[in-house]
């Protein structure tokens, strides 16, 4: 395969982009030119939020091709348009050939929870010291343990236990928490999304850990819980303050991550009237916080 490599102002990233469509092109890329230089823009920050502008200063623009010949006569195309005008060809480049499974698959490492309790997909080998274990691979539900918020909401399990109790984790995404919260000996776990998607990723997860749960959408959670889980953010928890606080049994632990520590009072006076939130873990800008119903 091969790489054309473009050089596109902000305003023609779309029409060359589509353009580069039309063309065949199997992939289309855009990044940021200046790059780890003084001059790189900032266009994606927190979760949910638009970036402040459509595309970078200037932006390096990669379309994959079959083929050299294809390649080349897409930039032959490209450079007898009127949008091309401002931009520039930075060359055709051979692509070699990868075993991009392997390659993908070694970017995902075993991730330590806490020193006896690991993430681990499946083709790698759990390291010695661990004595709780989640087989997990990367998939299209959120949730791998990679994030801050899901290693601190299963360091809260670990730490806690959950032997005997009736859990329900709400969002659950490819169910880990669902999953951990199962290895730490729940009873009962309901775990509810609103995408499908997730649910079926969480049965399947489930199943390959061998533990039970209930997975499916919102509706199925139903009554109280000694401990509910919700790693979602920060708006839809805010949002959902009474329905949450609504399923701790009278006594019971309630857990919320994927809040930025600036945000921790939006859910404190969010949550005030059902519970007291308290910050119980931080890592890399993102906290835990929980109550006691």
């Amino acid at each position: 395969m091969f790489e054309l490599r473009l050089l596109v102002p902000e305003d023609g990233v779309e029409n060359v982009s589509d353009a580069l469509d039309a063309l065949d092109a199997l992939s289309v890329s855009v990044e940021d030119a200046d790059a780890q230089t003084d001059s790189e823009q900032a266009l994606f920050g927190e979760p949910g939020m638009p970036p402040p502008k459509e595309g970078w200063q200037r932006s390096r623009v990669i379309a994959l091709f079959p083929n050299e010949a294809a390649a080349r006569e897409a930039a032959t195309v490209l450079e007898l348009q009127d949008f091309f005008q401002g931009c520039t060809i930075l060359g055709v480049m051979d692509v070699p050939e990868q075993d991009w499974v392997r390659l993908t698959q070694s970017q995902f490492a075993p991730v330590e929870i806490t020193p006896e309790f690991w993430i681990v997909p499946t083709w790698h080998e759990p390291p010695a010291q661990a004595r709780q274990v989640i087989r997990l691979d990367p998939g299209l539900a959120f949730g791998t343990g990679t994030h801050p918020t899901t290693r601190m909401c299963l360091r809260w399990i670990a730490v806690h236990g959950l032997a005997g109790q009736r859990v329900l984790d709400y969002g659950c995404g490819s169910g880990i928490l669902a999953i951990g919260a199962a290895k730490y000996g729940a009873a009962r776990i309901d775990a509810v999304d609103i995408d499908e998607a997730a649910v079926e990723s969480t049965r399947l997860n489930a199943e390959a850990n061998a533990v039970q749960l209930n997975a499916g959408l919102p509706d199925v959670a139903e009554g109280r819980y000694q401990t509910v889980l919700a790693n979602i953010l920060a708006t839809p928890l805010k949002l959902l303050a009474p329905l949450l606080c609504g399923h701790v049994a009278p006594g019971g632990s309630l857990v919320l991550a994927g809040i930025l520590e600036r945000q921790a009072e939006e859910l404190k006076e969010a949550y005030a009237p059902y519970a007291r939130l308290q910050v119980s873990d931080s890592e890399d800008g993102w906290i835990l916080m929980t109550a006691t119903v």
